[in-house]
């Protein structure tokens, strides 16, 4: 049988073309040219002889596969487009009376390739051994299917075949693309501030912000086409189309900027937030996915977008300066229900995130003070050896209240049971912890965090989550419990100072991201013994750190005329960057930084951002994996190189400011 194939397949014959035609060329120049003619006759005769050879082998081998398969007819009667073609050079060596049709051929006895036919199809997945082209072929609007075998005679595979097959799948595609476009997607639009707007306003004042929030929602719905319902006050749920979600994110999500152009008479601009729910299985899971969507846009902030699908969430808007929406109300509730929490617990353990800064430590000293006074004595999971806390830890270890409160996650784990407590301060995020085994080992869980809320936060089923991104610092959302958990004089002065300098350290000296919340907690804590003396002492550097500050900050490049960017190709400390990246920013006319650097051992790259607030660091590092808020954010991006990183952050930067 090879031998029969062997035979249809002649060999190439351009070489002995070209022989007589330098023969041809040859006689012509001695000046015979009665040879020279009688050469180009018998050239003539010869390609025409070869053309009707090429027709008579190209039927022969159409009848040889034929008779390769089981029925004579296995070929030329199936009813759907085929094709015969050498896998190696994509020639067509024949095709039956369907493709000839589709592909548009004309003229048999031209040789095609099947690159041009289908310029965008590859025979690659054939090479692999699989029966099936991974993506339709698409040509003259008509969708098909394309599969396939690859023919190779063992002892001569080099004159393989390869049987192409063609299904028309446009009516099943279609039918296919109009189920995915017209799946429902289920979405809650949230005014975030509908009670600071409408607060001690008359009646009429308030309808008349009601009919103005309604008529631009509306106006923006209509536009994406969809089911509208006002469900409650400040709530509306929006019934729509996958097809037209698609429409809502070409345009940013305009009602975000529209809805904040409303103000009441006070100059309080309205901001709203939409959780948007996809993939669900039906209306009532994509309902909980609109929910889920709404609380993490609250998380972060508000002002935004989040779409929620069955893995992932994504965020649109939230650029904006935060804007500070707390009660006294939700501490009160929080400091009451984590109270009665401890007191059921066996054990309390107290975690911050891997090399814990003065925010972590502080926050962690003053529910050390609510447990002691609730009879408790709890743990603080802390790498004694690794964290930027060191001269507050020795200043700690010397209280008797103190000793033996430090323990390590594997320690922790030991002695973690059923009716432990682990209360997580300063990150939301599972992977940053101390210990993320510890987390996954203990059901109740409390969760006292400022960031911005990420993707990948803690979901466990949190016994209480007091989660406030307007918030300055940990320290602050602590020192509000204390306030309603002990008494004055149960806080002990170091635990002030520790809380103090938490949040100095994060308001860069009530520098920034300060409310009145924040400066309430500082005046508490000041009535309690916090000596400002003393905190700045904490907050203190040695002489090769300042030095070591100052040589990244001459590194640092400016892009976009005010944003710095400092890139190490050698380590440093976490400590010493975060501080060279607040030192740039006191260059004149630098809004925001960046400052990064490797980290050998664990073969990542570390980013450490600050900004004044109008760039959202945090928005800009979370393509890169990172987190934080508008103003402190970081970012840690394994298994790459200085340089890698650098560009993902420029085209990070660029595409923010592109989408602004």
């Amino acid at each position: 049988m090879n031998k029969k194939l062997k035979s249809l397949l002649l060999p190439n014959t351009f070489m002995y073309y070209t022989i007589l035609v330098v023969f041809i060329a040859a006689s012509a120049a001695l000046g015979r040219y009665d040879l020279a003619v009688v050469e180009g006759i018998v050239l003539l005769v010869t390609l025409l002889i070869l053309r009707l050879l090429r027709r008579h082998r190209r039927k022969a081998l159409g009848e040889y596969m034929a008779t390769a398969v089981d029925s004579p007819e296995a070929l030329s009667g199936i009813p759907f487009p085929s094709v015969l073609l050498q896998p190696e050079s994509g020639e067509v060596v024949w095709y039956n009376k369907q493709f000839q049709t589709i592909a548009g051929l004309t003229d048999r006895m031209n040789p095609y390739h099947f690159s041009d036919i289908f310029p965008d199809a590859s025979l690659t997945w054939l090479h692999e051994g699989k029966l099936e082209a991974p993506e339709p072929l698409i040509r003259n609007g008509q969708r098909y299917r394309l599969s396939g075998t690859l023919l190779k005679p063992e002892d001569t595979p080099e004159l393989g075949i390869a049987a192409l097959y063609l299904v028309d799948e446009t009516q099943l595609l279609l039918l296919r693309d109009e189920y995915a476009a017209s799946r429902p997607v289920v979405s809650v639009i949230l005014v975030d501030n509908y009670d600071e707007l409408t607060n001690n306003l008359p009646d009429s004042n308030v309808s008349n912000l009601n009919a103005a929030i309604d008529t631009r929602i509306k106006y923006w719905t209509d536009g994406v086409g969809g089911l509208l319902r006002k469900i409650e006050r400040n709530r509306y749920l929006f019934i729509f189309e996958v097809r037209n979600l698609h429409t809502a994110v070409e345009q940013k999500f305009s009602i975000l900027e529209s809805i904040r152009t409303i103000s009441n008479p006070k100059g309080i601009h309205a901001t709203i937030s939409l959780g948007i729910g996809v993939e669900g299985a039906n209306f009532t899971e994509g309902y909980t996915f609109a929910n889920l969507a709404i609380e993490m846009a609250l998380a972060r902030g508000g002002d935004q977008a989040v779409i929620k699908d069955r893995h992932h969430f994504t965020f649109y808007g939230g650029r904006n300066k935060e804007t500070e929406r707390r009660t006294t109300v939700k501490a009160r509730v929080t400091a009451n229900s984590l109270s009665e929490l401890i007191k059921q617990s066996s054990h309390v353990f107290i975690m911050g995130h891997k090399n814990a800064d003065l925010d972590s430590v502080g926050s962690a000293c003053g529910l050390v003070c609510i447990c002691r006074k609730l009879g408790k004595k709890p743990l603080i999971v802390i790498d004694r050896e690794h964290n930027a806390s060191q001269i507050l830890l020795k200043k700690l270890e010397r209280q008797p209240e103190y000793r033996g409160s430090f323990i390590s996650g594997q320690d922790a784990l030991l002695l973690a049971d059923a009716k432990s407590l682990l209360i997580v301060v300063d990150t939301n995020r599972p992977d940053q912890l101390e210990c993320k085994a510890l987390l996954e080992c203990i059901s109740r869980v409390c969760v006292i965090d400022h960031h911005r809320r990420a993707a990948d936060y803690i979901v466990t089923e949190a016994a209480i989550s007091l989660h406030d991104p307007f918030a300055s610092s940990a320290s602050e959302l602590v020192t509000e419990l204390l306030q309603y958990a002990v008494e004055a004089s149960d806080l002990l002065p170091i635990e002030s100072q520790a809380l103090l300098s938490g949040i100095v350290l994060d308001t860069k000296n009530f520098g920034m991201r300060t409310s009145s919340k924040t400066f309430e907690a500082a005046a508490f804590l000041r009535r309690l013994g916090a000596d400002t003396v003393d905190v700045k002492l904490i907050l203190q550097n040695d002489m090769e750190t300042t030095l070591e500050r100052y040589r990244i900050v001459q590194k640092a490049q400016i892009y976009r005329e005010h944003i710095a960017i400092a890139a190490l190709n050698e380590p440093t400390s976490r400590i010493v960057a975060a501080q060279a990246a607040d030192e740039l920013l006191t260059l004149t006319g630098v809004t925001s930084s960046f400052v990064m650097y490797p980290d050998p051992a664990l073969d990542q790259i570390i980013i450490s951002a600050r900004s004044f607030g109008d760039t959202n660091v945090q928005v800009i590092l979370e393509p890169l994996g990172g987190g934080g808020n508008a103003a402190i954010a970081g970012a840690q991006v394994p298994g790459k190189q200085v340089s890698e990183v650098l560009t993902e952050l420029i085209a990070s930067i660029d595409q923010y400011f592109e989408a602004s």
